[in-house]
């Protein structure tokens, strides 16, 4: 059966329309995306295989072309598409965090930060750097690799800082992992790192940790 013969509240695109994004599924999203299925199965349907196919819908969305094109009813045309939408979601999410004080949006500081790190195969550490009243100035990303006392250099964050004239920063690393608990080398690194930005009266507000569910905060759990 076709989705235009299935019950109004039943179409994903009226169902959105109705009761908001929110209420859809990760196939019945998916299958908006998609528009049409393919011989044999409805765009809900061809939602539904590539999901188990790839596991879940974040290893789709951070598929590379390559394996992104393998799949039945995906190629360059969609994977272009795709990486458009997830542009325009790290961009509006980068809006909504330089529009307000970075301490009264502590949750849009989140979805910013996992949008940005939670798909890297590899650890990234990145500041996030303020002004004086925790407006977001920038978003760098500074070192690449394992993340432990010897491969980040606070120096480096320093220079970084005045050169963004910054009062405050975000210090935000991820976990390929997925497990976003801080090592020791993490707490260390991040007391150095204090330490180091204190001497030019930058202040560390905070210290994120990206891993599959939401971010970790140094500052919540009493480490800062």
């Amino acid at each position: 059966m076709s989705i235009r013969d299935w019950p109004a509240a039943e179409r994903p695109r009226e169902k959105l329309l109705e009761q908001g994004a929110a209420a859809l599924s990760d196939a019945e999203l998916l299958a908006i995306f998609l528009r049409t299925g393919v011989t044999g199965k409805s765009a809900v349907d061809l939602a539904r295989h590539l999901l188990n196919e790839f596991g879940s819908l974040r290893a789709l969305l951070e598929s590379d072309l390559a394996q992104f094109s393998k799949h039945l009813g995906l190629g360059p045309a969609k994977f272009a598409q795709l990486q458009a939408v997830l542009e325009m979601a790290r961009r509006h999410l980068a809006e909504r965090i330089r529009r307000d004080s970075a301490l009264e949006s502590p949750q849009a500081v989140r979805d910013y930060l996992k949008a940005r790190l939670r798909h890297e195969p590899h650890e990234l550490f990145a500041c996030l750097f303020l002004d004086s009243k925790h407006r977001v100035l920038a978003f760098e990303i500074l070192f690449h690799g394992t993340i432990d006392g010897a491969s980040v250099y606070p120096r480096q964050v320093v220079k970084r800082a005045l050169a963004q004239n910054a009062a405050a920063v975000i210090l935000t690393h991820n976990h390929p992992s997925g497990v976003a608990e801080p090592s020791q080398a993490d707490r260390q690194l991040t007391r150095r790192l204090s330490d180091a930005l204190a001497l030019i009266d930058v202040r560390v507000i905070d210290h994120f940790i990206v891993g599959d569910g939401e971010p970790l905060s140094m500052a919540e759990r009493g480490w800062m």
